[in-house]
C-alpha cells in the first residue's frame, strides 16, 4: 500500500470543473425529447409518454391512423397477486382503454387475462390493478398496431427487410477424392459441348474408339481470374438471374446464381416471378423461415417452376466454392400424380441430367435414396410416405415440395407428421387452393412451412380468425367491421411475404378464350314431386334437430337432384342408412325410381351432348363428385352409341395417365367424352382433348369444382373452351352454390364443406332444405339485380357529379346523370337492404350476363304470330339478338332456343 497514489471511492463522481472527464449522460433516442430534471429514467427505444397534464390538455399525436380520445393501447407487464418477497412478470400484454372500461390480453396466446374500469391517466412505469392482474405500463401502442394484431405476433411482426438467419446451407463438405492431384474441369472440344475431367489418369477405354455421350451444356467454361465465376453466364439474353445474399461468411465469396438457361428459355414471365420468389423464400431471404406456399391458380406451370427451383439449388451455390443448397429433394403428392412429376421432370431435363426414385409398389427400398449417390430426387404418394417414415429419417432430406398441399389440412394428419418427422426446415406447398375450408387449416399450412411465424394456434384464432370470420357476418358493428378489416390485412401482408397467388388471367394471352354457363335447370314434375315428399314427411321434421340426420337427408335431396332413380340403387357410394331409406322409398312412385327420365339435368345434357357430337368435331368431359351418377351418364353414352373414356377411384394409379393421354391423342370418334370423378382426378390432370365440360353436380366446397373446370383450359389448348355447371333451379343444388359464393369472398377461400351443416341454425337448414319452384331465379332475386335479363353487360358506377357550369352537358349526354339528380336518400337506403341482406357476398355474380331464356321463345312466338305488334315484335328480336350476343356459343343457344327445354335461367362470363 505504500507508495500507491490515493484514489477516491468509486461512488464519488468527479467533477468536470476539475479537470476530470466530463460526466456520462444517458443515451437517448434522437426522436424523443430530452427528459426534464427529476424525471423518471426511461429504457433506451422507450418512448416517452406525455405527462398527466400533457395527456388532458394536448391532442393526441398525429399518425396514420390517430387514436380516437377515448380510446388508448399501451404494452404492458402482467402477473398475478402474490405476497412472495421478490415478485416477477408472468408475460407481456396488451392493455386496450376505451371509454374508460380497460381489457387486458395476453401478448402470446392472445387471451384475454381480465377486465375493468379504468379511467385515469397512465404513465410509464404506473401500475395499476386489473381483472385479478397487477399491471405495469411499459409503452404507449398506435391503434394501427393494435387493431392489425401486429403486437400479437411475436416474430411475425418483424419487417421482411432483415438479413437472412443462415446464408450458407448446413451440408457436409464433399469427400476429397482418392487422387492425391486436384481434378480440373478443361473444355477441349467447346464447339461440341463436351465436358472432359481431367483426373491424371489414363482411361481404360484408351484407343478403342470410345466417345463420350453427347449431352448439351450450358456450363461456363472455366477462366484463369480469380473472381467468382458463375456457373452459367449472368449477361446472357434474357438470363434469369437470383438475388444475391445480404451477408458473406468471412473467407467467402457471393457468386451470382443463375437459372440454367435450358430451363430459362421456357420459362413465361409470371414464371420467372415464381422462381425468383421460391429461391429468395427457401434460401431465407424474405422472412424468419425457410418455406413458402405457390398458391397460383391451375395451369399456370407450378410444376415448371419447382423444377427450375430445385435444379438450380440442387447445382449452384450463392457462396463461391461452397456444395450446392440442395443434395436430396423429396416430392410428395397424391399418388396418381407420381408418374405425371415423372414424365415432367424427364421432359425438361432429360434422363442424365438427374437421378429420379420413384417409390411405388415395385419400388419400396427407399435406401436406395436416402443412402445411395445415385438419386437426388425421390417422388413418393402421401399414403405410402406414412409406411416409409422410419426409413427416410435415416437420410439428410434438404428440401420438401408437398404437391396439392391443401390435403395436409390438420396438424394431426398423418402424412404432415411424417414429413415432420424429416426435420427439413426447407418446405414448399404447392397449392391452387391453399385455403379450403377455415383460416384454421391455412394457419396449418403456414405453420407446417414456417413453424411458429404466425405464434401459437391459439393465439391466431383469438387474434385472427374470430375477428375476422365476425366481420364477415351480416350483422356485424362497425367496430366488428374495422377491427376484421384490420386484422384480415395485416393477416394478407404477413402471408404475401412467403405465399405467391397469380390467377389464371395472367394467362390470357398464352391461352384461347374461356366461356362459363352456370345453368339453372327447372325440374321435372315428378323430380319436384319426389322433393316435395321428402320435405314433407316424418324424416324432415327429425332431421331439423339432429345433425347426423340433416346431413345423410342433404346426401338424399342431392341424389333427387341428379335423378330420384339414384335412391334404389345398390352401389350407394354415400353410405346413407338403409333405414332412412326403408322409410323413404314408399313416398316417391315406383316408376320414377326405376326410370332417369325424370332427372332434369341428364334431358339437358342428353341434348348438349346429341348437339356437340352432330354439329362440331369437339370432344367433352363430364365431371360428377359420385360414382353412381357417373354410371348413370355411362348408360346414356352407351346408349346414344358414343364412344367414352372413364376415370375415377377404381382407375389404377398407374393406368390413368396413359388413359389421360389416349384421350388426349383421340379423335371424337374414337373417344367422344371423358368421364371423370372430382375426387379422384379433378387435380394435376391435362384434358386438353375435349374443349367442353360439364360439372354435373355441385360440390360444397368450390375449390372441388374449380381444380375440375380448369382440367380442359391449360397450356397446349388450342380451343376456345366452354364450361358448363349444373344445378337444379330452387333446389339444394342452387342453395349450395349460394353457400359457395359467399363464403369465397373471404379471400376466394373460407367455405364450407359437408360438416358445416352441424353449424347450421334451425332457419338455416329450413331454408336449405325449402324447394322453391317460383319463375324467376332466386339467386338472381337475392342479387337485388334490376336487369332485364336479356344478357346486356351491367355496369356499375358511382354517380356523376358535375359542376354548376357544366350543367348544359346533361343534354349532351342524356344517359348519364348527375348526383343532384339523383335521390340520395332512396340510394342510401338501398345499400343499408343490400347491406343487411342474407347474402350480401352474391354480389360477386355481378360480373356475370343474366339470361332468362324466356326472351328466345317470346321471340319465336313474335314472329310466328303475324297478328302480333309490330313494336312488340322488334322488341322481342331485339332481345333475342342480345341474349345470343351474350351466350357466345352457338351449340347452347341452340339448346335453350328448344321447345321442351329444361333451363330456366342462365349466368354467363366469358374471357373473350
Amino acid at each position: 500500500m505504500i507508495g500507491k497514489p490515493f484514489r477516491p471511492p468509486s461512488f464519488v463522481r468527479p467533477s468536470s470543473t476539475a479537470g476530470g472527464p466530463p460526466a456520462k449522460k444517458r443515451r437517448i433516442s434522437s426522436d424523443a425529447p430530452a427528459p426534464s430534471p427529476g424525471s423518471r429514467p426511461t429504457s433506451g427505444d422507450r418512448k416517452f409518454l406525455p405527462s398527466a397534464h400533457e395527456s388532458i390538455t394536448r391532442p393526441p399525436p398525429s399518425s396514420s391512423s390517430p387514436t380516437d380520445s377515448n380510446e388508448r393501447y399501451y404494452t404492458v407487464l402482467w402477473r398475478k397477486f402474490t405476497n412472495k418477497k421478490h415478485k416477477n412478470w408472468d408475460g407481456d400484454g396488451v392493455l386496450a382503454i376505451k371509454d374508460g372500461y380497460g381489457v387486458l390480453t395476453d401478448s402470446d396466446t392472445g387471451r384475454e387475462l381480465g377486465r375493468g374500469a379504468c379511467a385515469r391517466p397512465l404513465l410509464a412505469g404506473s401500475t395499476l390493478s386489473l381483472g385479478g392482474k397487477e399491471i405495469e405500463i411499459d409503452s404507449i401502442m398506435k391503434k394501427d398496431d393494435y387493431m392489425s394484431g401486429r403486437a400479437f405476433l411475436g416474430t411475425a411482426s418483424k419487417t421482411s427487410t432483415e438479413p437472412a438467419k443462415r446464408i450458407e446451407p448446413s451440408h457436409k463438405p464433399l469427400v476429397p477424392s482418392i487422387s492425391s492431384k486436384k481434378p480440373t474441369r478443361t473444355t477441349s472440344d467447346d464447339a461440341k459441348g463436351i465436358t472432359v475431367l481431367a483426373t491424371g489418369r489414363t482411361p481404360a477405354t484408351a484407343g478403342k474408339n470410345f466417345k463420350m455421350p453427347l449431352l448439351s451444356t450450358t456450363v461456363v467454361p472455366k477462366s484463369a481470374s480469380s473472381a467468382p465465376q458463375p456457373r452459367h453466364d449472368p449477361n446472357q439474353p434474357k438470363a434469369l438471374v437470383m438475388k444475391r445474399p445480404a451477408s458473406c461468411p468471412k473467407g467467402k465469396q457471393i457468386v451470382d446464381v443463375v437459372v440454367d438457361p435450358i430451363l430459362g428459355k421456357h420459362l413465361r414471365d409470371h414464371q420467372r416471378e415464381g422462381v425468383q420468389f421460391l429461391y429468395e423464400c427457401v434460401m431465407g431471404m424474405r422472412c424468419e423461415g425457410e418455406g413458402a406456399i405457390m398458391a397460383d391458380e391451375m395451369g399456370l406451370g407450378k410444376t415448371l417452376q419447382t423444377i427450375t427451383l430445385l435444379w438450380t439449388l440442387m447445382k449452384q451455390n450463392p457462396i463461391y466454392e461452397s456444395p450446392p443448397v440442395v443434395k436430396k429433394a423429396l416430392i410428395v403428392c397424391p399418388a396418381g400424380l407420381v408418374n405425371n412429376w415423372r414424365r415432367e421432370i424427364r421432359k425438361w431435363l432429360g434422363n442424365e441430367r438427374i437421378g429420379i426414385y420413384v417409390a411405388d409398389s415395385k419400388n419400396k427400398r427407399v435406401t436406395d435414396f436416402t443412402k445411395g449417390k445415385a438419386y437426388n430426387v425421390m417422388i413418393i404418394g402421401y399414403e405410402m410416405l406414412r409406411n416409409v417414415q422410419d426409413e427416410m429419417q435415416q437420410g439428410n432430406i434438404d428440401i420438401v415440395i408437398a404437391d396439392e398441399g391443401h390435403r395436409l389440412k390438420t396438424a394431426n394428419n398423418k402424412a404432415m407428421q411424417a414429413i415432420q418427422s424429416l426435420n427439413t426446415e426447407r418446405r414448399v406447398i404447392l397449392s391452387g387452393t391453399p385455403l379450403q375450408n377455415d383460416l384454421g387449416e391455412f394457419y396449418t399450412a403456414i405453420d407446417f412451412v414456417n413453424p411458429g411465424l404466425l405464434g401459437q394456434r391459439s393465439a391466431f384464432k383469438r387474434t385472427f380468425e374470430g375477428p375476422i370470420v365476425r366481420s364477415r357476418q351480416p350483422d356485424a358493428s362497425e367496430s366488428e367491421l374495422e377491427k376484421g378489416e384490420a386484422r384480415w390485412k395485416e393477416l394478407v401482408a404477413l402471408t404475401s411475404r412467403f405465399m405467391i397467388r397469380r390467377t389464371a388471367e395472367v394467362l390470357a394471352k398464352y391461352l384461347p378464350p374461356k366461356t362459363e354457363h352456370i345453368v339453372f335447370c327447372k325440374p321435372t314434375a315428378a323430380q319436384a314431386a319426389a322433393y316435395r315428399a321428402i320435405l314433407s314427411s316424418p324424416i324432415f321434421a327429425v332431421a331439423l334437430g339432429n345433425t347426423d340426420m340433416a346431413l345423410q337427408l342433404i346426401n338424399v335431396l342431392k341424389k333427387i337432384c341428379n335423378s330420384p332413380a339414384l335412391l334404389k340403387s345398390k352401389k350407394d357410394a354415400d353410405d346413407t342408412p338403409s333405414e332412412m331409406l326403408q322409410s323413404l322409398l314408399p313416398l316417391i312412385p315406383p316408376k320414377v325410381l326405376n326410370s332417369n327420365a325424370s332427372s332434369a339435368k341428364l334431358r339437358v345434357l342428353d341434348s348438349l351432348v346429341h348437339r356437340i357430337y352432330t354439329t362440331t368435331q369437339e370432344k367433352i368431359v363430364i365431371v360428377s363428385n359420385y360414382t353412381q351418377t357417373l354410371d348413370m351418364i355411362e348408360r346414356l353414352l352407351v346408349s346414344l352409341s358414343y364412344s367414352y373414356s372413364r376415370l375415377d377411384g377404381s382407375t389404377p394409379a398407374k393406368n390413368r395417365q396413359d388413359l389421360v393421354e389416349r384421350f388426349n391423342r383421340s379423335s371424337q370418334k374414337n373417344s367422344f367424352a371423358f368421364l371423370l370423378s372430382a375426387k379422384s382426378g379433378g387435380v394435376g390432370l391435362n384434358l386438353i382433348g375435349a374443349s367442353r365440360i360439364v360439372l354435373f353436380d355441385i360440390d360444397w366446397n368450390p375449390a372441388t369444382d374449380l381444380q375440375a373446370m380448369a382440367r380442359i383450359h391449360r397450356d397446349g389448348q388450342k380451343l376456345p373452351c366452354k364450361i358448363y355447371r349444373f344445378m337444379i333451379q330452387g333446389g339444394l343444388d342452387e342453395k349450395i352454390y349460394q353457400r359457395q359464393i359467399m363464403k369465397m369472398g373471404l379471400a376466394n377461400a373460407v367455405v364450407d364443406n359437408k360438416a358445416s351443416a352441424s353449424s347450421f341454425s334451425r332457419d338455416e337448414l329450413k331454408d336449405l332444405f325449402r324447394l322453391d319452384e317460383r319463375e324467376t331465379c332466386q339467386t338472381h332475386d337475392l342479387l337485388g339485380c334490376e336487369c332485364d335479363c336479356t344478357g346486356m353487360e351491367i355496369q356499375i358506377d358511382p354517380p356523376i357529379e358535375v359542376d354548376d357550369e357544366d350543367e348544359q352537358d346533361d343534354d349532351v349526354l342524356p344517359g348519364l346523370r348527375s348526383a343532384r339528380h339523383v335521390d340520395m336518400d332512396e340510394q342510401e337506403e338501398r345499400l343499408k337492404s343490400r347491406r343487411k341482406a342474407k347474402q350480401p357476398k352474391l354480389t360477386m355474380l355481378m360480373e356475370y350476363r343474366h339470361i332468362d331464356p324466356k326472351h328466345l321463345s317470346d321471340a319465336d312466338a313474335e314472329n310466328v304470330d303475324l297478328a302480333a305488334d309490330g313494336d312488340d315484335a322488334e322488341r322481342s328480336s331485339v332481345d333475342a339478338d342480345a341474349v345470343a350476343l351474350a351466350v357466345d356459343d352457338d351449340v347452347f343457344l341452340d339448346l335453350l332456343k328448344e321447345k321442351d327445354s329444361r333451363v330456366g335461367f342462365v349466368l354467363t362470363k366469358s374471357t373473350s
